[in-house]
């Protein structure tokens, strides 16, 4: 694997639910006030309006039980605005055509998908008849231009009645390593997310590229917290190094439907701590790394999703998400897919 790309740091701006017409409205200002504050200029600052309220309109449209995740990101000084509308609706057949201007299902313009990936730096789409459909994109700061993302992604969501999301994911490139982390807050609410949040700081701040060594930092550094568990896979060209406090599972996962689990042992990072181990891993080309909460059913299969596991990683996070995502909880899927030069 080649120097990887640079991986945005995340900050959540939460869900929005797109039961009626007036979400749009909703979605365009969370969207428009994280441009602002990170510097967008006006012109493209109306830019993200009209694709925050394209999605969201497409999902009122078109979709069952549809909602829009805003996001802002930072990749060094640089500021720009991600956007995960996901649906379980009807789904579409050629999701590529879908997205040509002038094409319409619902009698209109067909023009929200066309100018989505118009105005866009980054957009993309997976669609699979009968289970629905996740469209992404992201607006950068300054002239549009085209993006590489990085070859991981992950993305969280809260409890059902709260705001704050106890689940999270970051990650970091160390040349042409990729360090993957889930942290599970210890229940939900404020109290776990302010957990997983210290854990992605310490994390974030931290030069120590070996699974177990930041493990046991982490173990350290976070013991005024509720405490999390906590996975981390080192990803290298072929080879996965993981290793895990409590239940954030990790899996090696193959588009034929075979997936290898990585183990993880007891314990909560920040309270409880017997014992620290690494495991190293084959990972094929073909191969994904999928890291999830115990919010997120172990159950789901990559054989089910023709062609997902060679999309964006963001993409192949958002449908676990969605459809895996069933337990009452908090839920994070990450997804590390293999290297994407820089």
């Amino acid at each position: 694997m080649t120097a990887v790309a640079a991986v945005p740091t995340v900050e959540e701006l939460g869900w929005v639910a797109v039961g009626d017409s007036g979400a749009a409205g909703v979605a365009r200002r969370v969207a428009v006030d994280c441009a602002q504050r990170l510097g967008f200029s006006e012109q493209r600052a109306g830019e993200v309006a009209i694709v925050a309220a394209e999605l969201a309109s497409n999902l009122h449209r078109h979709a069952d039980g549809g909602a829009l995740s805003v996001r802002c990101l930072r990749r060094g000084e640089v500021g720009g605005v991600e956007l995960v509308a996901v649906d379980s609706g009807p789904g579409m057949a050629d999701l590529p055509f879908s997205s040509v201007d002038g094409h319409s299902t619902a009698g209109t313009l067909g023009i929200g998908l066309g100018a989505v990936r118009r105005l866009s730096d980054v957009a993309a789409g997976y669609s699979l008849p009968g289970r629905g459909t996740v469209l992404t994109a992201q607006l950068w700061a300054g002239e549009k231009r085209r993006m590489v993302p990085p070859p991981v992604a992950g993305l969280s969501r809260p409890i059902t009645g709260e705001r704050a999301c106890g689940d999270r994911y970051a990650a970091r490139a160390v040349g042409d390593v990729l360090l993957v982390l889930v942290a599970d807050g210890l229940g939900h609410g404020p109290l776990a997310a302010a957990a997983s949040s210290a854990i992605t700081d310490v994390f974030l701040a931290s030069d120590v590229d070996a699974p177990g060594r930041l493990l046991e930092l982490l173990h350290r550094s976070v013991s005024h917290t509720r405490g999390a568990a906590v996975s981390v896979a080192r990803v290298s060209d072929g080879a996965v190094v993981f290793a895990g406090l409590g239940n954030v599972a990790g899996a090696i996962a193959f588009p034929d439907g075979e997936r290898r689990g990585m183990v993880s042992m007891p314990g909560i990072v920040g309270h409880q701590s017997r014992s620290v181990r690494e495991f190293t891993y084959e990972l094929p080309p073909e191969g994904v790394v999928v890291l999830h909460s115990d919010g997120v059913s172990d159950r789901w299969n990559l054989r089910d999703y023709p062609g997902l596991s060679r999309q964006d990683p963001l993409l192949i996070a958002a449908t676990l998400l969605r459809d895996a995502g069933v337990r009452r909880d908090d839920a994070c899927v990450a997804v590390a897919g293999s290297g994407v030069p820089a």
